[in-house]
C-alpha cells in the first residue's frame, strides 16, 4: 500500500470488523427492545425521536458488560451525558495512527428551541509519524444566540508529508526550481517543524441565524526543516522565492468574520446551512514575517431525505481560500486537509495539494442502517483544484476522489459519531481515514 506497512493496515482492518460485529450483535439483540416507541408521530408529516429511543457505544458496552455477568437486573436509567472522555484512536494516511486521550463535549446555554449547542474539545495524543498534539478548541454560543465565540489554542510537533504545489501537473520549465516545487512527480517529502497557535473569534448576532464578528490569530512555527538529504526541497525553494526564513516565521494577524448558521448541530446535522466567509489579514505590525490577505469561504448545505429516518441526509460542503494580496508562508498555503479540522480531501493525504488559492467541494449521502441510528453509513466524492507558479490558474485543472464509510453512534445526547472511511483518490492516493464527528 501506498501509505506505509501492509501487515499494519490488514491488522487495523480486522481488529475494526471484530469490534464492530460484536457491537452491532448487541446493537441489533437490544433494537428490538428499543424500537418499540421509536417514533411517536406528532402531527401528519413530523415525527419526535428522543434519546431514550437511541442507541450510542456507551448502550452498547453496558449490554455487552451485562451479558458477559449474566446480569437481567433492571438498571436505573441516567440521563445521557454531554460529555464523552475516550481514548484518542484515530488513523490518516497523513498522521498514521494515533494515541492519546480526548474529551468532547457538548451543552446548551439557553434554551435548546432558540439556542445552538455549544460545543468543545480538548485532546493529548501521538502518532506513529512522531506527531506530537494538545489543544483546547471551543464554539460557544450564548442564550437566544446572541453572541458566539469560537477559537481555541494548540501546541504541536508536526511531522507533514510534502508533495510540492500545484495539482501535479506537468508543465514544461527550463528552471529547475521551479521543477521541485510544482513536483509533477508527486516525489513525497516530510517537513518536521513545531508550532505554538491562538486563534479566537467573537461574533454578534444580527438576525436570526446571522453574524458579524472580528478576531486576532497567532501561529508561531519554529524549527522548520525538511527530512533526510536532498540537494533541494519544495520548501527551500518556495522560501528563497518569496524571502521567507526557511526555518521559522510568525503569521500573526486579525480576521473579519460574516456567518450564517441555521443547522440544527454542529456535529452530525440533518437540516439547514452553514456559512463562514472570513479575510485573514497578516500583519507585520503584529510579529508577521510578511503582510498577506487570504479571503476564505465555508458553506455547509443539509437536506433531510425522510421525515421518519433524520439522519437520512444529502450534504453538500465547500471550502475555499484565495490570495487576495501579498504572499503565506510555506507551511500555510492552503490546500488539501488544511480547514480547521484537517477533514477535507479524503482519499489524499494532508497537503497533497496546495498553491496561492484552493478550491473544494464534496458531497456526502448519508444513510441510516439500524432505526435506532447506532450505525448507518455515507458515500461521498469531492473535487480540489489549486494555482501553482508555472501558469496553472485556480478551476483549471482539477483532481477527484470518493469513498464510503460506516458511523458508529458514540454519544447519542450531543450526535457524536465514530467515523471509519475509506476513500480513494488518484496518483495511487488512498487510505482508512477514522475519527469523531462528520468530516462537515
Amino acid at each position: 500500500m501506498l501509505y506505509g506497512d501492509a501487515n499494519k493496515f490488514t491488522f487495523m482492518r480486522s481488529y475494526f470488523i471484530v469490534l464492530l460485529s460484536l457491537i452491532v450483535l448487541h446493537s441489533a439483540s437490544a433494537q428490538n427492545i428499543i424500537l418499540k416507541d421509536t417514533i411517536t408521530n406528532q402531527a401528519k408529516d413530523t415525527v419526535a425521536i428522543t434519546l431514550d429511543h437511541l442507541y450510542d457505544i456507551s448502550d452498547a458496552f453496558k449490554d455487552i458488560a451485562r451479558f458477559v455477568r449474566r446480569d437481567t437486573s433492571k438498571k436505573v436509567q441516567r440521563k445521557p451525558s454531554g460529555i464523552s472522555i475516550l481514548p484518542n484512536i484515530n488513523y490518516n494516511p497523513s498522521i498514521g495512527f494515533q494515541m492519546g486521550a480526548k474529551i468532547v463535549g457538548g451543552l446548551y446555554l439557553g434554551e435548546r428551541e432558540n439556542t445552538a449547542m455549544s460545543t468543545f474539545a480538548t485532546a493529548l495524543s501521538y502518532t506513529t509519524r512522531g506527531i506530537m498534539v494538545g489543544y483546547l478548541a471551543h464554539d460557544t454560543y450564548t442564550s437566544r444566540n446572541k453572541w458566539n465565540i469560537k477559537g481555541g489554542i494548540v501546541i504541536a510537533r508536526m511531522v507533514a508529508l510534502d508533495y510540492g504545489m500545484g495539482m501535479g501537473h506537468n508543465i514544461p520549465t527550463d528552471i529547475p526550481e521551479e521543477e521541485v516545487l510544482n513536483n509533477p512527480a508527486r516525489n513525497r517529502y516530510v517537513n518536521q517543524y513545531t508550532v505554538y497557535g491562538f486563534n479566537e473569534r467573537l461574533y454578534k448576532q444580527l438576525s436570526p441565524g446571522m453574524f458579524i464578528g472580528a478576531g486576532v490569530f497567532v501561529e508561531l512555527k519554529r524549527n522548520i526543516h525538511t527530512i533526510g538529504d536532498f540537494d533541494t526541497t519544495p520548501l527551500n525553494v518556495y522560501s528563497t522565492l518569496t524571502a521567507y526564513n526557511p526555518s521559522r516565521y510568525n503569521n500573526n494577524g486579525l480576521q473579519f468574520n460574516w456567518q450564517y448558521m441555521t443547522r440544527d448541530n454542529p456535529n452530525s446535522a440533518y437540516k439547514g446551512i452553514y456559512a463562514d466567509i472570513v479575510l485573514r489579514m497578516s500583519q507585520t505590525w503584529m510579529g508577521s514575517e510578511q503582510a498577506s490577505y487570504q479571503l476564505q469561504t465555508d458553506f455547509r448545505k443539509y437536506w433531510p431525505l425522510s421525515t421518519d429516518r433524520p439522519n437520512h441526509v444529502l450534504a453538500f460542503w465547500h471550502w475555499g481560500s484565495y490570495n487576495v494580496a501579498g504572499r503565506l508562508g510555506y507551511l500555510d498555503l492552503p490546500g488539501t486537509g488544511r480547514d480547521t479540522y484537517a477533514r477535507l480531501g479524503r482519499g489524499y493525504t494532508a497537503g497533497y495539494f496546495k498553491g496561492n488559492s484552493f478550491f473544494y467541494s464534496e458531497v456526502e449521502y448519508r444513510f441510516p442502517l439500524l432505526r435506532n441510528q447506532f450505525l448507518s453509513g455515507v458515500v461521498f466524492a469531492n473535487m480540489q483544484t489549486a494555482d501553482d507558479r508555472l501558469g496553472t490558474t485556480l478551476f483549471e485543472k482539477w483532481q477527484p476522489a470518493a469513498g464510503t464509510g460506516l458511523r458508529l453512534l458514540f454519544n447519542k445526547a450531543t450526535r457524536t459519531n465514530l467515523c471509519i472511511d475509506y476513500a480513494v483518490g488518484r496518483f495511487g492516493q488512498r487510505g482508512l481515514f477514522l475519527g469523531l464527528n462528520e468530516a462537515f
